[in-house]
């Protein structure tokens, strides 16, 4: 795989990415006190709320990833994990574009 097919693969995770994240910052909107709905399925949107705050800061870092990434894209640096300075298979690249670790480090 070249360099102009990653970062078009990194420009697409990026923009998926962005938009999880609209839609969890979306979902995860207080309920309102005023809204007038039962007592259970108040906590069950509060439930929610909780459940959709952890994907959002998920979902943020790999975003924060994923940009890293790009903008290491073309340097010496990119595909070469942050804590061993080895070198990072493509295919794990390519499973998670995000990763700045090899799998031994990321454990």
């Amino acid at each position: 795989m070249d360099s102009s097919e990653l970062k078009a693969l990194l420009k697409s995770a990026i923009t998926r990415t962005e938009k999880r994240i609209a839609q969890y910052r979306d979902l995860s909107r207080p309920v309102s006190p005023d809204n007038a709905i039962g007592r259970v399925s108040r906590m069950d949107a509060i439930n929610n709320k909780g459940v959709m705050e952890a994907a959002l800061r998920k979902a943020e870092d790999q975003l924060r990833g994923l940009k890293r990434n790009f903008s290491m894209l073309g340097t010496d640096d990119f595909g070469k994990c942050l804590k061993c300075r080895e070198k990072i298979p493509i295919e794990r690249i390519l499973l998670a574009p995000e990763s700045s670790f090899c799998v031994n480090c990321a454990r």
